[in-house]
């Protein structure tokens, strides 16, 4: 397994990252048989967040910890202020929201990577840092960073962080994948194109792509012919890809 380092992490972080998306109460054994499996093989980053599968994801992984005494053992990365019917939640109350109710399911009082699953950009980037510093003064966050933000936005809250002696983002989790969207697979989503990676690679700034199998487009249960899931069709059907 191949292990990359995280600013904020006195541990590794597996370069395999396991996705937590469909961890439901009622299918939990299999969900523990899948995470056993992927520990045997060296991995123990673990991707979550406040919305997954209503709260179910966070609450699964919570038991699974509890169960198998093995929290040292996992880098979780959980997200929040993600946006609901009534638009963006990128404040310092929907943050503070967000993070109580994942410790709680996590059962645990510290999160070893937190994220901004949204951006909003009327907030200015230094709210959202000044917000966020307070988890890493008291020792419950690792290090923070953030989910479909632009590298722009990103350069400005380091920058604000750095001019105000404040912890900044130490990792962004983008969509990047070999097939390349034609239109964000939902709105305000962010995919990294040339510039973003470019601006990764350049600041050496962690990148932890969601949906890195493009959904099972290279599955080879896609052709041009089968046209009958109309998001894949919409995101992912071009010549190139």
């Amino acid at each position: 397994m191949k292990y990359i380092s995280i600013k904020g992490l006195d541990k590794p972080v597996s370069a395999l990252m396991k996705g937590t998306d469909y961890f439901y109460h009622d299918s939990y054994e299999k969900a523990a048989a899948n995470l056993d499996a992927y520990l045997a093989i060296g991995g123990n980053s673990v991707d979550t967040a406040h919305i997954y599968c209503g709260g179910q994801s966070e609450e699964v992984i919570g038991r699974y910890m509890q169960e198998r005494g093995n929290r040292d053992q996992l880098v979780i990365l959980t997200k929040g202020a993600h946006h609901d019917q009534n638009g963006p939640r990128v404040s310092k109350k929907d943050i503070k929201h967000d993070i109580t109710i994942s410790f709680e399911r996590l059962q645990t009082n510290y999160i070893d990577l937190y994220a901004l699953h949204r951006d909003d950009p009327s907030v200015p980037a230094g709210e959202v840092i000044e917000a966020l510093n307070e988890y890493i003064a008291n020792g419950s966050v690792g290090a923070i960073g953030v989910s479909n933000w632009t590298w722009e936005r990103i350069r400005d809250a380091n920058d604000y962080a750095a001019a105000n002696g404040l912890v900044g983002f130490s990792f962004s989790s983008p969509n990047l994948s070999l097939a390349k969207p034609n239109e964000p697979f939902w709105k305000g989503c962010v995919s990294a194109d040339a510039e973003t990676c470019a601006w990764h690679e350049s600041e050496q700034f962690p990148l932890l792509s969601w949906s890195s199998q493009a959904r099972g487009f290279f599955t080879g249960r896609f052709t041009p012919e089968i046209r009958d899931n109309a998001d894949l069709v919409r995101v992912f059907y071009s010549d190139e890809n």
